[in-house]
């Protein structure tokens, strides 16, 4: 009899980069982030490791760590989750584990450390197979798919059988949309020119940069200062020209009113999208900024689970879903919010402003080209030109548009020495840090 392979370890680093000393993604709300990464190592018996990763902005990364290390008896010692059925049962029981389910329940700490290891797991899955997520993905059958998903709580937006009938509408184009993938690659956008922490200078640069690189949109922080956000887009405007759209991000600074007033405010300067006007989890306070101004609202990276997409959906509160790799339970949980944004007809735009999150989320937005919404049109993932220099496999955009992944996995394997500098608190780059940050603390 064949000896199954098991997972053997789970091993995690708590990984972070010094961002803020160059105001790297900087916004209204987080004005100083040291883009982190609570890295996640699976190792087994026989054959890959998986890997997988949680995106933080620095302080709290240890606390992420610390709860993908809780889920290790979950997954030690179980075979190795390489087929569909073992991977919908991973999820499961990471997500449904009735003492840990209370922490959430289904939001928080917890569940994205549960989907910091289902991803881990989808990586050594598609390692083993020898294929990129995406395609592993695209590759599995109406049916495999529909399993991935918990329907618990959806069905009264989405059923199994109205799952199906999207997957099996899709199916007949998904060899020739994988070619035209591998071809053309995926529309993308930038957010480098945007930090909020940027001089005037330094944002009319790296916004002729992006139009010179082929991207047709780009993104710039709002919210700090009325004054300041008309001044930046006259200036972004004046650099891309009118071709580019610009879409702004709030980042959750306002309330419903202001945000309706500020939007009002710069509705002139034809922003394409306002991203995140106000808290994540105020569906309906979406719903009026998005009745009350002109300007099209996306939504999506801070949303904690399927259920709050769902009721975005069915208040007609976005016009773009924007799914985040690292938020919710994994691949299984984000299957679930793509064939609700298909059946809505709403695009999904990913977020990815963040380490690895390029990487990761890359696979999800062309799986859903390919197997479920089978249109690219309005639809475009974020790209952030830092830090991919630590990945093996890192993200890469030509001419405006993200290539296909060709390698195994899912592009998130970090360089091991990498791991071994920014490793917090006691990496190199760390140490040589450590008496400016204890000065810092004690002013």
């Amino acid at each position: 009899m064949a000896v199954t392979d098991t997972v053997t370890g789970l091993e995690v680093h708590d990984v972070r980069f010094p961002t803020s000393e160059q105001l790297d993604g900087s916004d209204a709300m987080h004005p100083d982030p040291d883009y982190s990464a609570a890295y996640v190592v699976l190792r087994t018996s026989g054959g890959p490791r998986g890997y997988g990763s949680c995106f933080t902005i620095g302080r709290g990364n240890e606390v992420m760590a610390a709860a993908i290390r809780s889920l290790a008896p979950f997954v030690v010692g179980r075979p190795v989750p390489a087929t569909a059925d073992r991977l919908a049962a991973l999820h499961r029981d990471l997500t449904r584990d009735s003492q840990l389910r209370w922490l959430g329940p289904e939001k928080g700490v917890m569940h994205m450390a549960a989907g910091a290891v289902v991803n881990a797991a989808w990586d050594l899955a598609a390692r083993r197979a020898g294929r990129p997520v995406w395609e592993f993905l695209a590759a599995l059958t109406p049916e495999e798919l529909v399993a991935q998903v918990d329907f618990r709580y959806l069905s009264d937006a989405l059923t199994p059988d109205e799952a199906l009938a999207v997957l099996r509408a899709a199916e007949p184009g998904r060899a020739e949309r994988a070619d035209r993938l591998r071809a053309r690659g995926y529309p993308a956008y930038t957010t480098s020119p945007g930090w909020l922490g940027y001089d005037d200078g330094t944002l009319v640069r790296l916004a002729k940069a992006a139009v010179a690189d082929g991207f047709g949109q780009i993104k710039l922080k709002v919210g700090a200062d009325l004054d300041d956000d008309k001044r930046r887009l006259r200036l972004a405007r004046d650099a891309v020209g009118p071709g580019v759209r610009i879409a702004v991000d709030a980042n959750q600074r306002w309330d419903v009113a202001e945000a309706v007033r500020w939007m009002t405010a710069l509705a002139p300067y034809t922003p394409y999208w306002i991203e995140e006007p106000t808290s994540p989890d105020d569906v309906l306070g979406h719903a009026a900024v998005r009745s009350g101004q002109p300007v099209k609202v996306a939504t999506g990276e801070h949303v904690a689970n399927r259920v709050v997409f769902k009721q975005l959906l069915q208040a007609g509160a976005v016009d773009f879903v924007q799914i985040d790799a690292a938020r919710v339970a994994g691949v299984n949980e984000n299957l679930a919010i793509l064939l609700l944004a298909a059946k809505y007809g709403v695009p999904v735009c990913p977020h990815a402003g963040g380490v690895g999150l390029c990487e990761l989320v890359q696979h999800l937005a062309m799986f859903d080209y390919v197997a479920v919404c089978g249109s690219w049109e309005d639809r475009v993932i974020e790209y952030v030109d830092h830090l991919h220099d630590h990945f093996t496999d890192p993200a890469v955009v030509e001419n405006g548009r993200y290539r296909a992944p060709a390698a195994p996995g899912f592009s998130v394997r970090m360089r091991p020495a990498s791991v071994a500098a920014y490793r917090f608190p006691d990496g190199p780059v760390w140490r040589a840090r450590r008496p400016r940050r204890e000065q810092e603390v004690s002013v």
